[in-house]
């Protein structure tokens, strides 16, 4: 549903949109929570929305042995922010191939980043993306330095900005909350910024997903969304 609404919404606005689920969710807040099929049945269905929807497909990886098998069905692979820092699965990743999106870890500065994906690319693969997700700042908070931003475009990788994960309240009780009315107000100051891509978690229905819940846009909210960044973005000087 997400992939059919939002491929049409993309094109009408010219949007390059890259659908994006997990198969696992690894590092929940609860050993409780709700983790996902699985890599089998996870990667069958992002497959199918590969080839129903003629979508490039991007998914987290959580170990090395998960990028082989994840990389012969997405087109990009994330490794998630709290890996960041695990050399053998960057270098798996980055062996692959494809594209490796690595998020930055909330405890690192940003200029740390570089070293990330110099791992990446120690392996021969240049395909390297970096994605800011927020700073813990103090217990169960995230703030967003925007200078970051400009930190890690420095180093000459493309550079997304994950406008929902950096709205997070990390744990504190069974999953993370979330305080999503500033999703809007922190992605156009991304844009303002320069990014390159922007990252969105949306649901039709936000409180009954199964995770991230907290944190979330309306799936009907989200044309309006991209159509504002979209004009924003038009006026904004690229570097």
């Amino acid at each position: 549903e997400v992939a059919a609404s939002l491929k049409k919404t993309c094109a009408k606005l010219g949007i390059n949109y890259i659908f994006k689920a997990s198969f696992d969710k690894a590092n929940r807040t609860s050993g409780k929570s709700f983790r996902g099929p699985g890599l089998i049945e996870g990667l069958t269905v992002l497959a199918r929305v590969r080839e129903k929807f003629e979508l490039p497909v991007l998914t987290d990886v959580h170990t090395e042995e998960q990028t082989g098998n994840a990389a012969e069905v997405v087109d990009i692979l994330q490794i998630p922010a709290f890996l960041c820092r695990q050399t053998d699965i960057l270098q798996a990743a980055g062996s692959t191939g494809k594209i490796v999106n690595i998020k930055k870890g909330q405890f690192l500065a940003p200029g740390d980043m570089k070293k990330a994906a110099e791992k990446v690319r120690a392996t021969g693969n240049p395909n390297i993306w970096l994605t800011e997700r927020g700073t813990t700042f103090g217990y169960h908070d995230l703030v967003v330095d925007y200078r970051g931003l400009v930190i890690m475009r420095e180093s000459g990788y493309p550079v997304i900005y994950d406008a929902t994960h950096s709205v997070q309240q990390p744990g504190g009780g069974e999953q993370s909350g979330g305080q999503p009315r500033f999703i809007r107000a922190l992605a156009r100051a991304a844009v303002a910024v320069g990014i390159d891509g922007l990252f969105i978690e949306t649901h039709p229905n936000p409180k009954a997903a199964k995770s991230d819940a907290a944190t979330q846009l309306p799936l009907h909210e989200i044309g309006n969304f991209l159509e504002e960044i979209a004009r924003l973005h038009a006026v904004i000087p690229q570097y």
